[in-house]
């Protein structure tokens, strides 16, 4: 299996931290060379690893926004 690239273009934030030290995180990311997107996935502490995520364009993240802003808390 070929190597998977990946440069964090910027941090937004991390959603979630869990006890063995893992991070929800929030990215603005570039996989294999690519055009950079926002990805929402957990990491490990010493970034080694990565769980599995979501990654959404822009204008994805727009949606989601609006989407979000009328969820009931």
């Amino acid at each position: 299996m070929s190597e998977i690239k990946y440069d964090i273009i910027k941090k937004i934030g991390v959603l979630s931290k869990s006890a063995s030290g893992w991070t929800m995180e929030i990215n603005l990311i570039s996989w294999n060379d690519r055009d950079a997107k926002y990805d929402i996935r957990e990491w490990s502490p010493d970034r080694e690893r990565r769980g599995k995520g979501v990654t959404l364009s822009t204008e994805e993240l727009s949606a989601l926004k609006k989407l979000l802003n009328v969820v009931e808390q």
